[in-house]
């Protein structure tokens, strides 16, 4: 079973503890205080991120319809009144979720609209937005890898992946899966776990099945319904996602020992043409303010019913090196 690494708490580097007194004296001393309406007057909106979305009123974020409970479309839901999101974006009111109410808090928290798109995960993973979206709440893991293209936030919730067997399977234990047929989401962080290529800053990972047959696919759901269907022996998938399958009815059950951990993080574009310091220090100070509170435990909650976010707000975000910019 992997273990955590025991992260210690280190201090913000000097320029990030400017830009926060800077942040005091813009947005309020309050961890989660909402920001001015707009951005002040020596920021630019054509070259700061933060000050673009202040200027224009809006956050666009990401998100996936069809990924419940971190995303979906509600049902019946017409467009807010007056939006400043484009025609071409969602508005608050029909989108839900866990990742997508997660964005929603950070824009309010900013003082501005939260508005999203729905591009493919890989795109999102890759980074090269061109700013057509401004962060990402995707249930997206915090990898070494993915930080070559992509900054990351203060984790917002953490949760264990397991492998998942049909529910009659006799497999109990995944040393009972080398060298089956292993389904994985495609370019996520099972099929690198199961190449045995995956690098999760503060966590140390073992490898119980040897020699997989790995299988990808576009998605964890489609994965989990091929395994209900007999097309493969397992499939590694998040236990969230696992385990709402489940709850609509597929005949699948999940082993009890969890394969690994990962950080849930927000994602940003190293490739922005936009400064993002600022955005991104008001943004991990807003996760910081909601985690503190209990917003993000009560949402894990509501959509979950599973404590997931207390774990990723103790996580250290610092001791993992990440350069901005």
């Amino acid at each position: 079973m992997p273990t955590r690494d025991a992260v210690p708490r280190s201090p913000r580097p000097a320029i990030a503890a400017a830009l926060v007194m800077l942040a005091i004296v813009l947005f309020g001393c309050s961890s989660g205080a909402a920001a001015p309406s707009s951005p002040a007057a020596s920021a630019d909106p054509t070259k700061d991120k933060l000050a673009q979305v202040l200027a224009r009123g809006t956050l666009v974020l990401s998100t996936d319809p069809e990924y419940p409970p971190q995303s979906f479309l509600v049902e019946g839901a017409t467009r807010v009144q007056g939006t400043k999101c484009a025609e071409n974006e969602m508005t608050a009111t029909e989108v839900a979720g866990y990742d997508a109410d997660t964005g929603k808090l950070v824009a309010e928290k900013l003082g501005v609209e939260a508005c999203f798109v729905a591009p493919a995960w890989d795109l999102i993973k890759e980074g090269g937005w061109s700013d057509r979206w401004d962060v990402s709440w995707a249930s997206g893991a915090l990898t070494a890898e993915r930080m070559g293209r992509l900054y990351v936030t203060q984790p917002y919730y953490s949760t264990p992946h397991n492998f998942f067997v049909q529910a009659d399977s006799p497999i109990k234990d995944a040393t009972e899966l080398s060298g089956k047929q292993i389904g994985a989401c495609s370019g996520c962080t099972h099929e690198l776990y199961l190449k045995g290529t995956l690098d999760l800053p503060g966590e140390t990972l073992d490898y119980p099945v040897k020699d997989p047959v790995v299988v990808t696919f576009a998605s964890e759901p489609p994965g989990l319904e091929a395994l209900a269907r007999g097309e493969i022996d397992a499939f590694l998938a998040g236990e969230p996602v696992g385990t709402e399958q489940i709850k609509a009815g597929l005949p699948i059950r999940m082993l009890p020992t969890p394969a690994y951990h990962t950080q849930k993080t927000g994602y940003a574009d190293r490739s922005s043409g936009l400064d993002q310091v600022a955005f991104l220090d008001r943004v991990d100070t807003i996760l910081d303010g909601l985690h503190a509170d209990g917003t993000l435990k009560a949402l894990s909650m509501q959509y979950f019913g599973v404590d997931y976010a207390t774990a990723a707000g103790e996580f250290d975000l610092d001791a993992i090196g990440q350069q901005i910019p």
